[in-house]
């Protein structure tokens, strides 16, 4: 691991001050203790998944929550909905969407500002992007032979690939314009071989790689992925493809960032430049440089996101080494500074779809930062979750640092 240099960088710096801030203030975790914890719906018989912790589920003005649904025991195929946080009046947006796990259901996730959705299907024999219009309900393809990855809530574009076990021609990283189809090819992977020759010779000797699983950060301006390369087997199978190596390029100004041989669970924190990873592991994109947040044990299986008030951050676990029975998860919160954990809400985990690849807690922030959704196997069914501050108890607005300029760094 790159040690930090000394002084620290400013984007660690603005973060821990932030964090410092609020703590001086008030500990943010203190509420969070009497946080509710419910099943966001009471419909039986049914699965109901929130996609990753690259998105939120919760609609950017905080009406309406996004979540996929499935009677079949697997999940593989199932319905798109949208729930009314205040009635909880459900609404179906896309029926019969067909999903390569429950683990990420159909990546659906907000665009536009709230005004439009985006997901995968495979359909016919061959997968594709589409968005629908929340307003008008109307559904739009916008790429063939591709399936997508993590936009941001507020903007329009998103990230699309072609399969991971299949990429055909579509082995480069592309933007689509959910608002108006428009798709632009942004990133090579004859690129990033060149670029990361040595690293990706030793992952993949010289096998054909695509970029998979690209992720934009909250302005736009950079993006991290992985690489994959195919291995002939069905997309429903562990084998499907071989998926490492962690790379970041900034889309302005058409240059890689870093590279890092192994992936983790990346996430972005709101000042676009810093990257939260498993392990408690921060990374500055700038340069790859990572440091650990002190004071936090580690927690297994992690997949950590960070508030977007940029003074928390939230992960699952595995519960063994806190004292859990064998299949028993956490989601635990922490400061940025570390220190400190509180767990939410602790579940057997052992049960839920029966998908080939499992639908994992995958916590996540609303927009506001005062709701975190996460998935719970403790059934059959696996149900969305949401955890919630109590209304007396909401933390004060703190506004998230933005990145430094090129002349402060």
């Amino acid at each position: 691991m790159a040690a930090m240099s000394s002084p620290a960088r400013p984007a660690f710096a603005l973060f821990l001050a932030l964090a410092a801030f609020a703590e001086s203030t008030s500990d943010p975790l203190d509420a969070w203790t009497r946080a509710k914890v419910r099943p966001l719906t009471s419909t039986p018989g049914r699965h109901s998944i929130h996609a990753y912790i690259n998105t939120t589920p919760e609609s950017p003005d905080g009406k309406f929550v996004l979540f996929y649904t499935s009677t079949e025991r697997e999940g593989y195929s199932g319905e798109i909905r949208i729930a009314d946080r205040a009635t909880g009046k459900e609404e179906i947006l896309v029926r019969n969407v067909t999903v390569e796990d429950a683990h990420r259901a159909a990546c659906q996730q907000w665009v536009s500002g709230g005004k439009r959705i985006v997901f995968h299907d495979y359909r016919g024999g061959e997968w594709m992007v589409l968005t629908v219009d929340i307003a008008t309900k109307k559904e739009r393809i916008l790429a063939k032979g591709r399936m997508v990855s993590w936009g941001q809530p507020a903007h329009d574009l998103v990230p699309i690939y072609g399969p991971h076990w299949a990429p055909g021609e579509h082995r480069d990283l592309e933007l689509v314009n959910a608002a108006t189809g428009e798709i632009r090819k942004v990133v090579r992977a004859d690129e990033v071989r060149a670029r990361y020759s040595e690293m990706v010779a030793k992952e993949f000797g010289s096998r054909p790689i695509s970029i998979f699983f690209p992720v934009l950060s909250p302005d736009l301006k950079r993006v991290f992925f992985k690489l994959a390369t195919p291995k002939g087997t069905d997309f429903r199978s562990k084998d499907a493809s071989h998926r490492e190596q962690l790379i970041a390029y900034h889309l302005d100004e058409k240059r890689f960032l870093f590279g890092r041989a192994r992936w983790g669970h990346p996430a972005w924190l709101p000042d676009s430049r810093t990257i939260m990873n498993m392990n408690n592991v921060l990374i500055d994109s700038d340069d790859g440089a990572e440091r650990t947040i002190p004071g936090l044990p580690v927690f297994r299986g992690s997949h950590p996101s960070v508030s977007p008030l940029g003074d928390l951050w939230v992960t699952d676990s595995l519960m063994e080494s806190f004292g859990g029975k064998p299949g028993e998860w956490g989601v635990a919160l922490a400061g940025m500074r570390g220190g400190r954990h509180e767990f939410l809400h602790r579940f057997d985990n052992g049960r839920g779809a029966a998908s080939w690849r499992v639908s994992h807690p995958h916590p996540a922030f609303s927009s506001d930062g005062q709701r975190v959704y996460f998935n719970v196997n403790d059934t059959s069914w696996t149900q969305l979750y949401v955890a919630e501050l109590p209304p007396p108890e909401r933390s004060p607005s703190v506004r998230a640092p933005t990145a430094p300029s090129r002349a402060t760094r």
